[in-house]
């Protein structure tokens, strides 16, 4: 009876003890589990997009500011407009922090309207941080004889696009269902660099994609105006598109204007990173401020800017509320969301 009453009172000793390890003790295991690894950034996209410039660059730099400095690898995993890396990502990677993503900002809006193929459950991921909005826009060569959104409710235009899930296709598609704007879209373009340069080879007269790729791959497309962009996609007017409409702007009446500010509002989860679910907290933790930290890095900062890409940081404690938000919008709007939204 005594050595077990003994017994009894060390293990509480020792749960004590560790429950009252300072937190560098405990910050430590975290650090040792990540020394030597090699972590993968998933890139929902292939090659050469903005997804795939911001994925790489924190990829470059995030390492550094995890403990344990483990080496992060950047891997594409294009198909069905980043559904296949969001899959993946739920049911195939390792749920230990080893794993980073960028897929779709609208992935969380797809769930909810029961897009085919959707395996998982955003709420479920851990969100990292959100690296910038995503303005995204539609535009067509200079060469086309379509000069505003108004020519394009008249006149068919033919516009590269990529997969049914990416926002190169969803946008100009909602927009074509809502208002009546005559966009055809061609896919199975691999990238916005491949849709851009079917635009110079007269393929296609036009593209949807975000400011930032257009920028970073032809600066002098729109200060020269070899291009004419005919509606953006956001919440609020760019400062470098201060005349281009946005789409929910385009709405007939109130409920028209809803739906389109909806499916904008992906806009604002933008270009992330996340991490698999059911991940230790502590790593989810280390892995937030690791992120928070790439956002202020300098290095990291000017490799942005070198590359003409915009940073617009949110926390991935905040980034996670957002997307949670999606499942707070009535079952009433997603119905008419759904009613207009490309799902198949």
């Amino acid at each position: 009876m005594l050595r077990l009453l003994q017994g009894a009172r060390y293990a509480f000793c020792l749960a004590l003890a560790l429950l009252l390890l300072p937190a560098s003790a405990r910050a430590q295991s975290v650090e040792g589990f990540y020394r030597g690894k090699t972590l993968s950034m998933v890139i929902g996209y292939a090659t050469g997009g903005s997804n795939d410039i911001y994925a790489r660059t924190v990829a470059r730099h995030i390492g550094k500011h995890i403990p344990g400095n483990p080496t992060v690898v950047p891997r594409n995993m294009p198909g069905g407009g980043s559904l296949v890396a969001a899959n993946h990502m739920f049911n195939v990677a390792p749920k230990d922090g080893t794993t980073l993503a960028l897929i779709a900002a609208t992935i969380p809006l797809e769930e909810r309207l029961g897009a085919p193929n959707v395996m998982f459950k955003s709420a479920a991921f851990n969100w990292i941080g959100r690296i910038a909005p995503s303005v995204n826009m539609t535009f067509v060569m200079n060469s086309v004889p379509v000069k505003t959104i108004a020519d394009a409710l008249t006149r068919e235009v033919v516009l590269a696009a990529s997969g049914r899930s990416s926002t190169v296709a969803i946008y100009p598609a909602v927009l074509s269902n809502v208002i009546g704007t005559r966009f055809k879209l061609v896919m199975g373009y691999q990238s916005s660099n491949t849709a851009m340069l079917a635009m110079e080879r007269g393929e296609v007269e036009g593209h949807s994609t975000s400011l930032e790729v257009v920028r970073a791959v032809h600066p002098e497309w729109l200060p020269e105006k070899k291009i004419t962009a005919l509606v953006q996609y956001a919440l609020k007017r760019h400062p470098e598109l201060p005349d281009i409409p946005m789409s929910w702007e385009l709405g007939r009446n109130d409920e028209e204007k809803q739906v389109l500010r909806i499916v904008a509002n992906a806009t604002e989860v933008g270009k992330m990173i996340l991490s698999t679910p059911d991940t230790p907290a502590e790593r989810i933790t280390a892995l937030r401020r690791a992120f928070d930290a790439t956002m202020q890095d300098a290095a990291f900062v000017a490799e942005l800017k070198a590359q003409r890409v915009e940073l617009g940081p949110m926390p991935g404690e905040e980034l996670q509320k957002l997307v949670a938000e999606v499942g707070t919008v009535s079952p009433e709007i997603i119905d008419k969301v759904k009613a207009i939204y490309p799902l198949n």
